[in-house]
């Protein structure tokens, strides 16, 4: 995340502290928002892994085994 941003007061006469408060609470809210987004790319599956998974049942070969898959 970068430290600089853009920040432009388009109305009123804000005191410096009252910029800086509203700076900070900016910078918080994408630090949240960067560590939440961090969280979710560590956690999320790939596309490779989800291809990688096993079945959840193992599939039998044995005389009769599919007569009931479709019914």
């Amino acid at each position: 995340m970068s430290d600089a941003f853009n920040i432009q007061i388009t109305g009123g006469s804000p005191t410096p502290e009252e910029v800086a408060a509203v700076t900070a609470v900016l910078q918080a809210s994408l630090a949240e928002l960067a560590a939440e987004q961090a969280l979710l790319d560590t956690t999320a599956m790939s596309a490779w892994q989800r291809s990688q998974r096993q079945l959840r049942v193992p599939l039998h070969n044995a005389r009769g085994a599919w007569r009931s898959f479709s019914g």
